[in-house]
């Protein structure tokens, strides 16, 4: 079916219509090519500042091939951080900062030991999806052989890169024992050919590896954009969950979910603003005892004195 050209486009696209304005190809050729792109790559979604030479000036999503400590990768441009973006998602130098720190400081997992290469083309990209599609049957073959070890351990993943220099073991341990994996590193190097590496994980990596979805419908914090995956404490569960059910507070992983940390201040910070259970208040209808309280909504449950009713009040209708 023919496009039909509409009038509104037309004149849009117009320069001497549009008051001046460039088009959108005139203001991608006014933009200078990044000198450094921030880049996610790898299994565990590693970010890093890598330095860019070259003159294609890629945008946000953009396919990159990047060298990093492990070898030649394929990774995900992020934002350039020299505010060149060309968007709105371009982000400052000082922006990168005050995220990391906000996000784990000294423990995230930020580098800028690497370098960008180019941008992936079609080739590049054909070779990750056939290097993607054989690495089912290398982890077959890796199952096969840990077999052999009959060690307490869990195979998660084997993570490939797009140069094909090494090859990432990410397994669990499956009781408090250290096992010696070194052997079966030594075995899956000689199968495979390739170096490959042993990385022991927590419950919490294997969720950011595997896992897709949480119960909330959004993605897993893990593997979306939460770096730094600390211990959760039951003290945070009693205070924002009216229940301590497994079942209700426990992620994919088997551990109390990573948003109740995250959470945990604010709701700090509304639990100071409810008057505690027993003490006494004053309402409109008369006064009473707090029996209940609601942190998020800012709610409490009174007990009337007069004819023991029970109704809800918001914290800030209470009466001195």
């Amino acid at each position: 079916m023919p496009i039909i050209p509409l009038p509104i486009f037309e004149e849009d696209a117009d320069p001497s219509r549009r008051g001046g304005a460039m088009t959108d190809e005139q203001t991608y050729a006014n933009l200078k090519a990044p000198t450094s792109i921030v880049v996610r790559y790898g299994a565990r979604r590693m970010v890093g500042e890598f330095p860019y030479e070259g003159k294609a000036k890629p945008g946000c999503g953009s396919k990159l091939v990047v060298r990093t400590p492990r070898g030649t990768e394929l990774g995900e441009m992020l934002t350039t951080t020299c505010g060149n973006g060309g968007c709105s998602k371009s982000v400052s130098r000082s922006e990168v900062r005050k995220y990391i720190e906000h996000s784990g400081g000294k423990d995230f997992p930020f580098t800028d030991e690497g370098e960008v290469l180019r941008v992936a083309d079609s080739t590049d990209l054909e070779n990750w999806s056939r290097l993607q599609a054989s690495t089912r049957a290398r982890r077959d073959r890796a199952y096969e052989v840990a077999r052999e070890f009959n060690l307490p351990i869990k195979l998660v993943e084997l993570e490939a890169i797009l140069g094909g220099e090494l090859l990432t073991l990410h397994w669990m341990a499956l009781d408090e024992s250290r096992p010696e994996v070194a052997p079966l590193v030594q075995a899956l190097t000689k199968a495979f050919e390739t170096p490959v590496f042993g990385n022991q994980i927590g419950a919490r990596d294997e969720a950011r590896l595997v896992a897709d979805y949480e119960k909330c419908g959004q993605h897993c914090c893990c593997k979306n954009f939460l770096k730094v995956l600390k211990p959760v404490s039951m003290k945070s569960a009693k205070t924002q969950k009216a229940t301590l059910d497994p079942l209700k507070i426990s992620g994919r992983c088997g551990r109390l979910m990573c948003c109740l940390r995250y959470e945990d201040e604010t709701y700090a910070e509304l639990a100071k603003k409810l008057p505690k259970k027993g003490r006494r208040v004053n309402t409109e209808d008369g006064p009473g005892v707090v029996i209940d309280g609601k942190i998020l909504v800012q709610l409490v449950l009174v007990r009337l004195d007069e004819d023991q009713r029970e109704i809800a009040v918001p914290v800030e209708e209470l009466l001195p």
